[in-house]
């Protein structure tokens, strides 16, 4: 059997995406629809203030037909991402949002990245990137993926030195971008649908668009990397949405 790769755990993540049922939105009459938007706001300051030692979120306008909304939450405890989860269902606005997506995982190092280094060690170098801060970067994108299992390309089949020098020259690609993008890889074997779920950050979409495509050819990923659906989003207030939502014509 070909020998795994450990990891080092951080803060869970859950990507919580919501759709806004614009004819439930439109059913209720003006002193509903008043006590949803003052609801709302509440509850995302309630989010906003969450410890900077224990998590953060971010609120996000995702592009297109997939979703309307993305709930960004990193945190230390998963049943508080639970709680989080709950809260939103049970305001009057989360009675017209419906959940087209949601992803639940948990940041992941590698120890190829921490070679040398004891757990204790490798979680204090590595602090910020096990327990991520979300950038103040105004767009956000989000795929789940899987290391392909099939014929000769099966990832898992193969040895750690041949596994950790793919993923070297992966590095190096994303390396280039490391100014330009930011990037949160979370492991989600047995927590979620697909083996990983990549996070990235970016004030420029192109960027993340040319980071993603160098990467495609990248052996690592034309042979073994199995792609999920995308989402973009931009980052946005509270405010944003409510005001988006009072429009007359909305």
């Amino acid at each position: 059997m070909a020998e795994p790769v450990e990891t080092i755990e951080g803060w869970y993540a859950l990507h919580d995406f919501r759709q806004v049922d614009w004819q439930r939105w439109r059913q209720l009459n003006a002193s509903q629809r008043q006590r949803a938007l003052d609801e709302w706001r509440e509850l995302m300051e309630t989010f906003q203030a969450v410890s900077p030692e224990t998590g953060s979120f971010g609120l996000y306008s995702v592009f297109g037909h997939k979703a309307d909304l993305l709930l960004l939450h990193f945190h230390a405890d998963p049943a508080a991402l639970m709680t989080r989860e709950w809260a939103v269902d049970h305001t009057l606005l989360g009675s017209v949002l419906t959940r087209p997506y949601s992803y639940f995982s948990v940041v992941e190092l590698s120890k190829y990245l921490a070679q040398g280094l004891t757990e204790e060690a490798a979680r204090a170098s590595f602090r910020g990137r096990l327990e991520p801060k979300i950038p103040d970067r105004a767009y956000c994108c989000f795929y789940p993926m899987n290391k392909r299992r099939q014929g000769q390309d099966n990832w898992y089949m193969m040895s750690r030195d041949e596994r950790r020098e793919l993923m070297k020259n992966h590095g190096i690609i994303g390396h280039k971008y490391h100014q330009e993008v930011i990037q949160v890889i979370t492991g989600s074997q047995g927590l979620d649908d697909w083996e990983w779920g990549v996070t990235l950050f970016s004030d420029n979409p192109v960027s993340i668009k040319k980071l993603i495509y160098e990467m495609r050819f990248d052996e690592a990923s034309a042979r073994f990397a199995d792609f999920g659906p995308f989402y973009l989003a931009r980052r946005i207030t509270s405010g944003d949405f409510t005001t988006h939502l009072a429009l007359p014509d909305a």
